[in-house]
């Protein structure tokens, strides 16, 4: 069994995405470190800030998404991406505790 990397995760997209010849059916997003934040608060990140998303998604996609692509994206995918990054900001151990609970 593969062993599960705590600092990326897996986002199935309900909504595909075209990019030319190419369709996006799911984004691995990494935990951003501090440089990925930069020019965004946590405060915004950790309500969803769609703004404050669109700054971070592309620094810590693969593949890498454009702007104008997340603007694009289906609310209910979008908002998959954003509890993602959210839990990326709560240390390792409050986020197994949640899980655990």
């Amino acid at each position: 069994m593969e062993t599960k990397n705590p600092n990326e995760e897996v986002v199935p997209l309900d909504t595909a995405i075209q990019r030319g010849e190419t369709t996006i059916t799911e984004i691995t997003l990494r935990k951003p470190n501090s440089g990925a934040l930069r020019g965004v608060t946590l405060l915004d990140l950790a309500q969803m800030d769609v703004l404050a998303l669109r700054k971070v998604l592309p620094r810590i996609s693969e593949p890498t998404l454009t702007d104008h692509e997340i603007g694009q994206m289906d609310p209910a995918d979008l908002t998959a991406c954003a509890v993602v990054v959210a839990s990326f900001l709560v240390q390792k151990s409050a986020r197994e505790a949640a899980l655990t609970a």
